[in-house]
């Protein structure tokens, strides 16, 4: 009630404001003076409030950072996520002088440089040694910046192989949840197409493929083990989702009809975590990251970060997924190991972490 009231406050101040301005406008309208042409004295009293101003923009930002700071990201809890934000802060680093400079420039020269019917601007077309100054620094910054960003991204997204030791999920998203699915003892996902998604065969598997039937999937939640690499599948039933696991700096679009990748590997567990952060019911997220409808709000999933031993014991509880009738073949979409061209990743689907 009490934002609801400041809100109203402040909206009917404005137009109380935007009133007065009116009032004025039309006096000095009646007066036969120019409205948009303030005359020396208000420039003067314009030109004084700048450095005013200037002083409160800044104790605002300050007293910003000071309430919520804690809360611009998470701690990390992947190991390229200290990496992304070691490069998140290097970009604070670089652009956070480059603000205050430029902002004082702005309010000094509003302040310094009033209107004044008396003085006459002077007019100076261009100069090239300055022109070539400020396009050629800010470009050479950027330049590091974005070749130190991709650098990261291509680690990051670059495919874990075979000789490595990981393990494999894919996460199937719909409006509006999460299904996980591993592999079974065989460690290969079985195939699957949205033709075949019937009844409780909610992932569209296909039945007459031998890989599929000790798949396991998953809706509540879904484990991961500490300290292991960990390669995931995303794929979409209707609309595009996107998966965005915020503690572990992981973003990526889950499209229908193709199916996109992202590793990382958890460094605290779910455990640890509720003792850095101080919070006992702390638990890790899976979240939707595009607005998918009406409750795309709610679209999340937990996660639990686990000893490799924990992990192990909770997936051999989990249920293997048995076809109650056989499917008729059909054209399926073969899984990330079988077909290259479905793993492929396209530009517009490989969207940043911190976009």
């Amino acid at each position: 009630m009490t934002d609801l009231l400041i809100l109203l406050g402040v909206v009917l101040g404005i137009i109380a404001i935007s009133k007065v301005v009116s009032v004025l406008d039309m006096v000095a309208t009646a007066k036969g003076e120019n409205s948009y042409m303030p005359n020396a004295r208000e420039n003067r009293f314009q030109a004084r409030l700048m450095p005013g101003f200037l002083i409160a923009y800044f104790g605002f930002i300050v007293w910003q950072l000071v309430a919520w700071g804690d809360r611009m990201l998470p701690v990390s809890a992947s190991e390229h996520g200290e990496i992304v934000d070691e490069l998140m802060n290097i970009t604070w680093i670089v652009i956070t002088p480059v603000f205050v400079f430029t902002h004082i420039l702005l309010f000094y020269f509003a302040w310094k440089y009033a209107y004044d019917k008396n003085r006459k601007a002077a007019y100076i077309s261009h100069d090239n040694k300055l022109e070539i100054l400020w396009t050629a620094i800010p470009a050479t910054v950027l330049l590091i910046l974005v070749l130190y960003g991709l650098s990261v991204w291509n680690e990051i997204t670059t495919p874990l192989t075979a000789e490595d030791d990981k393990i494999e999920i894919e996460l199937y998203a719909r409006q509006f949840d999460w299904t996980a699915r591993y592999p079974g003892e065989d460690g290969k996902f079985g195939k699957a197409n949205v033709r075949l998604i019937e009844g409780v065969n909610m992932l569209g598997l296909d039945s007459t493929d031998a890989n599929a039937s000790d798949d396991k999937y998953v809706k509540a939640e879904f484990y991961l083990p500490v300290n292991k690499d960990v390669q995931f599948y995303f794929r979409a039933q209707d609309v595009i989702h996107s998966a965005f696991m915020p503690h572990f700096r992981a973003q990526m679009n889950c499209v229908p009809g193709m199916t996109t990748l992202f590793k990382f590997k958890p460094i605290k567990t779910t455990a640890e975590m509720k003792e850095i952060t101080g919070d006992p019911d702390f638990e890790y997220y899976l979240l939707c990251n595009k607005i998918c409808g009406a409750a795309h709000y709610n679209m999340k999933m937990e996660i639990k970060v686990v000893s490799e031993e924990d992990y192990n014991k909770w997936l051999s509880e989990q249920k293997e997924f048995l076809a109650v009738e056989v499917n008729e073949p059909a054209e399926v979409e073969a899984t990330p190991q079988t077909d290259s061209t479905q793993t492929k990743v396209g530009e517009s689907t490989q969207l940043s972490m911190l976009n």
